[in-house]
This record gives structure tokens, sequence and C-alpha cells, in this order.
């Protein structure tokens, strides 16, 4: 890049504020991780559930109950969790749930725990989603969804693993991954669920599946260079028809959120150190991304680009986000910079001493909290190739046993 590509000016707090969309709504609009009630065209009055789930939106099982709800359409309310890896549990959700389990619903006053059997109080009041958690064909399928996250947690979590270990444990992987693609063939191609199988949403069984292999497609390729969709055609074809589902786009977290946030969840996740492996963490970490290894949905051109919606997303939290940086209220014009670039596709010289600050923020974009994928790619994007120009300057690594950097609380006063 050359000194005359790059501007001299960052557009001002007012030239941005102009270029945003306005906020997505959250009540009856698209799936989204930011709202605290929706009712799908019901009133409020009607609103007989409460879901209790973090506030990252990143909890896998109330990620399943959560695409539940939406699936189903029932009106619901929402209130917000801090995950323990996050930062301190609220006592009012401990003094209500004293184990701290989430996911946690309230329905019609009963107050119900662990992802399964929400599910099945859903079903007895409002109907299954295809065939219901009972259904002979969906246990199976539990099972079957069990026997995955083994041998993904084997091959994933066990530290100093030989290379004759690793390759043992890729393949078992591997064996338990084709019977999914055989159960998926079996429903008839597209779901798993065995209830209208070409049918326009997924089912029970889909979703008791969906936010582990999720989570197995990002830690795979992040920590064992290894590409899920590639290797697995029928998986990937799963996951590229609940990618055309705007309600699961709203759920769907990126690489770079999955790759981080396990390692506390999960007791430690290995790398294999392999050239590949490393090649696809830098590609993450630098906020390149996977491209079709992570997500085959493409955003079509429309009145509200994925850039729009994450500078709009910025602009809601820029005081905390300075309060916040490293470098205070000196990462305005830095900040500023990388915005310009996202929105108008311009470089702009950043302040000098502000790379790590950069890239401070770019490693604390979580998907779906804080924006949908697409807009934390290039935002992420944005935020690498400004720093670029300021130096090499890293930020401190992210912390591998917790995630107290990502703590909440901040940002819930100035509104999610």
């Amino acid at each position: 890049m050359t000194e005359d590509s790059v501007k001299a000016e960052a557009l001002s707090w007012a030239a941005l504020e102009a270029l945003a969309p306005a906020a997505a709504e959250r009540v009856e609009g698209p799936t989204n991780a930011q709202a605290s009630l929706r009712l799908f065209g019901h009133s409020e009055a009607d609103v007989q559930v409460t879901l209790f789930r973090d506030h990252h939106a990143w909890c896998p099982y109330c990620q399943k109950v959560w695409l539940w709800l939406e699936l189903r359409r029932v009106p619901y309310r929402i209130r917000k969790v801090t995950m323990r890896c996050y930062g301190s549990k609220e006592p009012w959700f401990t003094a209500l749930v004293p184990s701290g389990m989430l996911p946690a619903l309230e329905l019609n006053g009963r107050l119900i725990t662990e992802s399964d059997r929400i599910l099945e109080a859903l079903e007895r009041a409002f109907g299954p989603v295809g065939a219901g958690m009972t259904d002979r064909r969906v246990r199976r399928l539990r099972e079957l969804e069990r026997l995955l996250f083994r041998a993904w947690c084997v091959w994933l979590c066990s530290p100093g693993l030989r290379e004759d270990q690793e390759r043992r444990a890729r393949d078992q992987f591997q064996r338990v991954a084709t019977q999914m693609e055989e159960a998926i063939a079996s429903g008839g191609g597209l779901w798993l669920d065995p209830d209208d199988p070409m049918g326009p949403i997924p089912g029970t069984a889909d979703l008791v599946f969906i936010p582990y292999v999720e989570r197995m497609n990002a830690s795979l390729a992040y920590f064992k260079g290894f590409a899920l969709r590639e290797a697995h055609g029928g998986i990937d074809r799963w996951l590229s028809a609940l990618e055309q589902l705007e309600t699961y786009r709203g759920t769907q977290s990126d690489v770079h959120t999955h790759a981080h946030d396990l390692p506390p969840q999960m007791g430690g996740c290995w790398s294999d150190g392999s050239a590949q492996q490393q090649r696809m963490a830098a590609a993450v970490d630098h906020g390149e991304g996977l491209g079709a290894l992570e997500c085959r949905w493409s955003p079509s051109p429309g009145e509200v680009t994925p850039q729009a919606r994450a500078l709009e997303r910025v602009l809601r939290h820029r005081s905390t986000l300075l309060a916040r940086s490293p470098l205070g209220e000196a990462f305005d014009q830095p900040l500023r910079a990388a915005l310009t670039t996202l929105i108008a596709g311009t470089s702009v010289m950043p302040a000098p001493g502000s790379a790590a600050a950069l890239r401070y923020l770019r490693d604390r974009i979580s998907v779906p909290r804080d924006m949908p994928l697409h807009s934390a790619r290039f935002l992420r994007q944005a935020l690498e190739s400004t720093a670029s120009l300021a130096g090499v300057d890293q930020p401190s690594l992210l912390p591998f046993e917790h995630r107290f950097d990502q703590d909440p609380r901040p940002f819930v006063s100035s509104g999610t």
C-alpha cells in the first residue's frame, strides 16, 4: 500500500453516524441476539415463556432451546445471565437457580432446567418441531449425537497426543461423522428429522445436533487444521441448508468466537501443530476468516450491508469501547480510522502506537452477541488492515482458562 492510497483524515463521528442504518428491529424482526422479547405477531399478554440464556448468546444448550422457540414461533421473554467463564453469575439468577445452570426456562410460572427437559416441556405445551424428543428415531439420533460429541472431545481435548494417537482420534471422529451423513441421507437428504424431510425447516433431531456440530466445524479447523465441510459432504450440505435460514443465522457464531471461547468451557483444546492447522488458525486470528468453511451463505446486495450493520453496532457501544480500550480516549481516532475503512473502503493512517489497541478490539468481537458473522468478518478485517498501518504491535494473548476479558457488565448498561 502506498502513502498516496492512505487518506489523511478519518470520518468524524457525525459523518459515521449519518452513514449508519437504524438498529435492527428486535421484537418482531429476524432472529437476533440482542432481543429481550420476541412476539411473532402476538401481544405481550400472550407470553407464557421466559428463557434464561447467556449474555454472550454462545452457550450451546441455550442455542438449542433458542432455536426451538424461534422455529416454533412461540412468543417469549429473554433474561440474560453471565456464564461463569465470562464473569460473576448474577445473584438474582443463583437465587432462582442455585446451580447456576443454563439454560433455564419459566413456563407459566414453572421453572425448568436442562435443555432436553426444557424441550420436552415445550413440546407438551406447544407441540413439537417435526418429530418429538420421545420419537424412536429421534432418540436414536440423540444417542448418535452423544457418540459424535465424545469422539470430538477425545480428539480436541486430549493434550499431548502423539502422531499415531492424533490419527486414531481423527479416524474415530470421522467414522461417527459418516454415521451422521448416513442418517441425513436416510432422512431424505436435507434434514435429520424424519417428518417432512424436504420441508423448509429442520426438526427436533436437527436442533439436537446443530450447536455442537457448529462448534466441531470451528474448533477442528482452528486446532487441527481439519476442514469438516470438505471431508464430509453430507454434513456440509446440512450446514449449508441451515445457513439459508435467517432464523439459524441469527444464532450462528463464527470460528474466531468458538476457537477462543471453547477452551475454558471444555477444559482445554489442543492444537496438533501441523502446517495446515497453523495456516487456518492464523487466518482466523488475523481477521481474514475461513470463508466458505465457516459459512457458505453470502449476503445479497441490500439496503443494509454487513459493513453498515457492523458500524451501527460499534456506534451503539462507542463510549464503552473507548473507555475499555488499552488507549482509553486516545483510541478515538484509530477507531474512527478503522470504521472509515469499514464503511468507505478507504485506508486511513491511525495514530502512532495504536496497532495493539486496534487488534485488542479485533480479538474481542463476539458472534452473534455483537453482530452477525459477516459483519464481524468485515469489521475484524478493517481493524487488522488499519492496525497494519500503525505497526506490528500485538495485544496480550487471549486467556485460555477463562474469558473474564469478555465480562458483559460494562456493556449491559449501554444497551445490547
